[in-house]
Parts: C-alpha cells; structure tokens; sequence
C-alpha cells in the first residue's frame, strides 16, 4: 500500500483479500505496530471487519507516543493524554496468514489522524520518509535485521545450556527449529540461516534482504512468529538487550547496502576495499551520527548492559572489514551484490522503523557532505585504545540524541520529541537500579 491510495481503493483491496483469506480459513486479521520505547502493539478484527478497518482504519489511542516499557506514560507539549484518536490503517500489500496461528493473518499498520492525514508521530511513515529521499538520489537500500532471542521453559530459565553454536543445543531443540523454518518459509519469507547462539538458550535468524520499510515490517513478523512458535512449545521468548547478567544479549544488527541502477556500490569501487564514493560517504555520515543514533538503535537502560567492550556489540565509534568488534563491520560478501555494511550497536529493543530511517537520515546527510570513513581499526579496539567509546549509558545517548539537529529534522517534531521524552523518562524510572534489577524489570517487556 502506499500512502496515496484513497479510502475507497483500500476497500477495493481489502474487499478481494477478504475472499481469499476467507477461502484460507482465516476468521481475524491482527494489525501491528512498534511504540517508541520498542514494544510490538496489536490490534485485531474479525475478518468481515477488514474491509472497513482498511477504508476507515481502527481506532488507536494517541498516548501510545509516549508509553514506556512498564505501560506507565510521560508527555510532550504536543501528546494530549487520555483525549483524542488515532486510526490504524493495515497495509494490505504485507497481509500474511500466520502459519503458527491458524485462523489468523497479520499485517504492518500506518498511523493517521481522524481526517485522513499521516500521523505525525508515525514511525512507520518516518521510516518511509527516508526511504524515498534515497530515492530521490537515484539510489536505493536493501536491508535486513538479524533476530535474536532467547527462549525459556515455564520458569524462565533458559531453555538449554549447551555449548554456543553448539550441535548439541541444535539436536535439543530441533523440533522447535524445524518448526520456525517451516512458518517463516510459509509466510514467504526467505530464511538465510537459523542457529544456535552465544548466550544460554539463544537462537538467531537471519532473512532475506529487501527494502528498509518492508525489511522493518519483515522484522516484526518474525519475531511474532517466532513467538507464536515457541507458544505452541510450552517456552517464553525474550528479546530483551540481555537476558542474564554478564551475558552476550540480544542484538538487532541492522544490515544495510547502496545501490544504483542494480548495482551494489559496496563493491567494484575504487575505494578501500571496493567501496564506490556514494557509499563511503553514506556509511561516514551513519558513522558519524552513530552516538545519537543509539537513542533509536539501543533505546533500553537494559541496552548498555549488552553495550559492552568484548562483547561482539559494537561498543565502539568505528568501522574495519568482518571486525566484530566494530560498531560499523562492513562485509564484501563472495559473490557480486553481498557486499553490505553491518551497525553492530543495534539491539532487540530498538523500533525497527527508527533505526533503519534514522540510518537512512544520517548517511544521506554523509552521502551530501562527501564525507569520508576514518582510518580502518583493525582488531579489538577496546585492546588497541585507538576508537571512541560510543555512549555507555541511556542517559549519554540521549544527550547526544537531544543535540543532534540532523535527527530532530528528519524526524519531524512531535516524533523527535515523543522519543526523546519516552528516552529521559525511562532513564529516570531506572535511575539508581541495580543491573539485575533493570535485567529482571525488563526481560520478558520485548
């Protein structure tokens, strides 16, 4: 769907997929959307409500804007409390009946007013913003998000311990496995790998790169299917930053690649190690603005427990080729069209529609100053003392999220100003926690 489709063309649509879904034994379609503190809210209708839901949208309570991650709410000059409606619009183009919920479809949702009009607060639109001024370039973006979670039993212990990658976790759970493969393929998603992690009980998937609104979409979907799979086993899913104390925690690695015309400007250039000029400057510029950025890509207090040098998490403000270590791991790939650049910084927590726009926002920014990346780091740079830090704390990066004019312009201003609020505010409702206390209040929130 896109934005300038009228009412009456959404019935249209809506009136064709309800016969389908229908003749699919689908009986209700859930609408989903991420808040700017990170967490997936839903609603649903009967499928004989689709059609309307799709012309006249479902209302949405505005104060959504400024939830945080316990539901307790802040404000802004612009949020209006109890007061006041929004409408949930389901882009029809992504509906998918759910392969672990029979019954049921899913599709992204876009915010509006009651006139009509996109709503401001839209994180969904904000993402789409950006993707078009990329296109305005003549350039485009494919992208993807790696998926990260944990999976417990009924207590909330981890589901294994067995060995990191290890085949044994993978033989334990490989029912459960098999079963995320076969919804994910269902849906007609392409998954590219699905294994056993670091951290007890944790998994990742990994799909198909594709554009940056639909690759954010594309993350919301898995991770309700994976969810729902793990539901049907009797285990609870975390995506929280870190589940245990001192424990790798989960990342949200957003991967992105420049293209032009069909071809991957991270490769066949002239630049270090075959980068073309757009793409050094658009990588620079993200680069650049990584400390303000970590306000929309680690928004969590619970994200600088996982933040951590020697980690794998990109504790650093630099780049270098398959350097984990870095925040900016840039990857050539084997074959023509792999090569893409990895934001390591990035956590499970973050709204997938702000990270990926913000990256967008910040390398357009690079992309028309002509900047250039910095010296390469090569190896572990918390060992090699020759990085900065990236913010250590919740706190920091909003600081350098609140001085940031790029952000606050791509963003719009009550956007900008609903994340920076729901940032303070959660901050000050840690304030003076232990880290396992903020670990304990926020593991099963994501």
């Amino acid at each position: 769907m896109t934005t300038t489709q009228s009412p009456a063309e959404r019935a249209a649509q809506a009136r064709a997929a309800e016969v389908q879904l229908a003749a699919d034994g689908i009986d209700g379609v859930v609408f989903g959307w991420v808040d700017n503190a990170g967490l997936t809210r839903v609603k649903s209708v009967p499928l004989a409500r689709l059609r309307h839901a799709a012309e006249h949208g479902v209302g949405a309570v505005p104060c959504f804007d400024v939830s945080l991650v316990d539901d307790s709410l802040t404000t802004t000059a612009s949020s209006t409390g109890p007061t006041g409606d929004l409408r949930l619009v389901p882009d029809l183009d992504r509906l998918t009946p759910l392969a672990a919920q029979p019954g049921w479809a899913w599709a992204p949702a876009d915010r509006y007013a009651q006139d009509g009009t996109p709503h401001p607060g839209c994180q969904r639109g904000f993402a789409r913003r950006a993707a078009e001024a990329v296109e305005r370039r003549g350039l485009s973006v494919r992208a993807g998000i790696e998926i990260e979670w944990v999976v417990a039993d009924a207590a909330g212990d981890p589901a294994t311990s067995a060995p990191g990658y290890g085949m044994t976790r993978f033989i334990e759970h490989s029912d459960y496995l098999r079963e995320v493969l076969r919804a994910l393929t269902a849906q007609g998603l392409t998954v590219l790998q699905l294994h056993p992690e670091y951290s007890a009980g944790q998994f990742e998937v990994s799909v198909a790169a594709e554009g940056p609104v639909e690759a954010a979409d594309t993350t919301m979907l898995v991770r309700h299917t994976v969810r729902a799979v793990s539901a049907r086993h009797g285990l609870r899913v975390s995506y929280a930053p870190v589940f245990s104390e001192g424990a790798i925690g989960n990342g949200g690695h957003l991967h992105l690649s420049l293209w032009r015309q069909g071809g991957n400007l991270g490769n066949g250039g002239r630049g270090r190690h075959g980068l073309h000029p757009e793409a050094e400057h658009f990588f620079a510029g993200a680069l650049a603005e990584l400390p303000a950025l970590l306000a929309l890509g680690a928004p969590a207090v619970a994200s600088y427990l996982r933040l951590v040098p020697s980690h794998f998490a990109g504790a650093y403000r630099c780049w270098g080729l398959e350097n984990r270590e870095a925040a900016l791991r840039l990857i050539t790939g084997t074959a023509a069209g792999q090569a893409n650049a990895e934001f390591k910084c990035f956590d499970a927590a973050a709204n997938p529609y702000l990270a990926v726009g913000g990256v967008l926002a910040a390398g357009l920014a690079g992309l028309d100053a002509g900047m250039e990346l910095p010296p390469e780091t090569r190896g572990d740079p918390a060992a090699l003392g020759n990085a900065e830090r990236l913010p250590a704390s919740l706190p920091e990066a909003t600081d350098a999220f609140e001085k940031s004019a790029l952000l606050r312009q791509a963003l719009g201003p009550e956007l900008y100003e609903a994340v920076l609020a729901v940032r303070r505010a959660e901050a000050e409702l840690f304030a003076g926690h232990t880290d396992a206390d903020v670990i304990e209040a926020v593991r099963w929130r994501y």
